[in-house]
């Protein structure tokens, strides 16, 4: 209905989008505190006068904010070099991928936490990106997997993102349909980042 002439780039290229920022979001933010564990600047995050809350938001930030650029320039590139068709907001594609970058730093964050080094946190982050991209409906429709399969897809962040960013470009359809999917993904946001929080606070109390 809304790809008319089956043409493959207009139904991937948005899932592209979502598993880029993705992978992209997780590494960066994986790396953010085990990064100064390997070169012992731990101890002076520890005894600064920083809240935990002030070096979590002075952390993820900066990568939330190449995340949204990264977002804008690759779909300028998928509209103007592939003609990709853009019929929703670009504003709401914004605010749903600030939402969705609630869970893929919070991630990222825990995992930081919890490793030791650098190439454990990398080793980590694919460890959850593989099974999190097979079970999104990416490339293999949710529908077509088995019952049990298709129950754990309810709990990964990115089911609900690729619908969204789908329905965004394709269908042109306003947040009065899309809250369906961003609720859950804004509840799985929080719940991550209030995690990943806890554990940090440990992590340097």
């Amino acid at each position: 209905w809304f790809n008319g002439n089956i043409v493959s780039r207009n139904y991937y290229l948005p899932g592209v989008i979502a598993t880029i920022v993705t992978v992209m979001s997780l590494l960066l933010s994986a790396m953010a505190i085990v990064k100064e564990k390997e070169i012992g600047t731990m101890e002076q995050l520890t005894v600064s006068p920083l809240r935990p809350i002030e070096l979590i938001v002075g952390k993820l930030l900066p990568f939330g904010v190449i995340a949204l650029i990264q977002t804008i320039l690759i779909t300028a590139l998928g509209v103007l070099w592939f003609h990709i068709p853009l019929r929703g907001s670009l504003l709401l594609l914004l605010f749903s991928t600030c939402i969705y970058l609630f869970t893929t730093l919070g991630i990222g964050l825990f995992i930081s936490t919890i490793s030791a080094t650098q190439q454990e946190a990398m080793m980590s982050v694919f460890l959850f990106y593989m099974p999190t991209v097979l079970l999104s409906g990416f490339a293999y429709p949710i529908a077509n997997m088995p019952q049990v399969i298709q129950w754990f897809t309810f709990i990964n962040p990115l089911r609900y993102f690729i619908v969204v960013i789908r329905s965004i470009f394709l269908k042109g359809v306003g947040i009065e349909i899309l809250w369906a999917q961003l609720v859950p993904l804004l509840a799985m946001g929080l719940f991550v980042i209030t995690l990943s929080a806890l554990k940090f606070r440990r992590a340097i109390g």
